[in-house]
Order: structure tokens, then sequence, then C-alpha cells
């Protein structure tokens, strides 16, 4: 949805997202390789061929970090989606943010470059709190990086009250966190609702009476990997 980041920083408007989505990248990222592809052809007609070509050239990786594929999980009752591709770097049970007294398990996943950058909803519901927090840019994959890294907490309840929450943790090469949740939004199940530009890491809080269903280093993929479930 069009509208500001947790930050308060704008994010592109309905035409662009639209084009964008047409051609299944997200709509930050089309911004960035449409500018540096506009900026690479004056540059080449002024006579700066090299420099031109460069940015041209630059345009299509940035095009491919920021693609944004469909996604459809294929089961949304009783589980948690993951909201990262990527491969997952731990797997612990902590206290629930904000809640010292609630325990919960965690998930995290590591994004490279290389991985999708969208995030997602892990399930559905509705939003409670979307808290951000200026930070250090350390390598997300240490496990403190959640504590003191730039970060965006966003917790939500599903219809039956239980809490979830996932935390957008930027790194060392991740430098900007785009959220476009706001409390009290509804949400479903694998619905897109940010990304954190290229790379980084997200960890999922989800109760302790979901098994988790991944193993350390397996791979995910956002709106489609199952990583907590309750047996039926």
């Amino acid at each position: 949805m069009a509208g500001e980041t947790d930050s308060g920083r704008p994010v592109p408007g309905a035409v662009l997202a639209a084009v964008a989505g047409a051609i299944g990248i997200a709509a930050e990222g089309a911004l960035l390789s449409l500018g540096l592809a506009v900026a690479g052809i004056i540059l080449i007609a002024l006579g700066l061929k090299s420099i031109g070509a460069i940015l041209v050239l630059a345009a299509i990786p940035i095009a491919l970090f920021f693609r944004d594929p469909d996604r459809y999980p294929a089961r949304t009752e009783n589980v948690v989606i993951s909201g990262a591709d990527g491969k997952i770097t731990d797997i612990s049970d902590v206290s629930f943010p904000g809640s010292p007294g609630r325990l919960s398990h965690r998930v995290s996943v590591f994004m490279s470059p290389l991985n999708v950058h969208v995030n997602r909803a892990p399930v559905g519901g509705e939003v409670t709190m979307v808290e951000h927090t200026a930070g250090e840019f350390r390598a997300a994959f240490r496990d403190d990086a959640s504590e003191h890294n730039e970060r965006n907490l966003i917790a939500m309840t599903d219809a039956s009250g239980r809490m979830f929450a996932i935390l957008q943790v930027a790194g060392y090469v991740a430098r900007r966190i785009v959220c476009r949740l706001r409390a009290r939004d509804r949400i479903e199940p694998g619905q897109r609702i940010g990304l954190i530009m290229f790379g980084s890491r997200v960890d999922h809080f989800f109760p302790s009476e979901y098994r988790v269903t991944v193993a350390l280093g397996q791979r995910v993929r956002a709106g489609e990997s199952i990583i907590g479930a309750i047996e039926q």
C-alpha cells in the first residue's frame, strides 16, 4: 500500500507500485533501477558514454535484487509461514518481545543479497504494533544483531488472540528497512508487508504451543515455507 514507512519516509505512489507489480519487482527497486537507467541514458546522450553505460548496467542487478514473485501458501490454518527468503540461522526459545514472562519460539532467517528481499506476513490477523528502533549496522547473522542493529518490530494477533511478531533487522549491507503496515491493519497470511534492502535478517516469534517445522541451515521461501505448525 502507498503511504509511509515506520520511520516516516515516503514510499512510491500507486502508479509506480502498479507498474512494479506488473513486471514483478518491488516498487522501491523499480524506482531505484529506473532512476539509474534514466540517468545513464542522459549521460550517454551528453557524451559521457562510459559513466552512462555503467549506470545503465547497474540498473540490471538492482532490478534482480528487488524481484517480487507471486507466492501462495499451500496451507494457512494453524501454521506460521516464513516472512523472508533465505537460510535458517537460529532456532531458540526466548521471551516474546515486550513480554518477558511469555515464552515463544524464535526462528531467524538470514537474507543474502541474492535472495528475494520482500517480506511477508507469517499469519493472518491484526497488527497490534509497529515499532522502529534506530541502531548499528553489524553483520546480521550475529545473534546480538537483533539487540543492537537498526530494526523494526511488527507484532500481531490472529483470530484466536495468539500473539506473533516478526523483527526486520538491518545488516552490514542493508541500510534501509521498509514497512508498509501500521497498528490496526488487517493482514492475510503471506501478504507483502515490506522489505529490507540488500539482504539482512528476519526473526519470527510465535507461541510455544506451535511445533517448529524447520531445521538449522534449511532454505525457506517467504509466503510459502511453513516454519511452525499446530498439529491437529
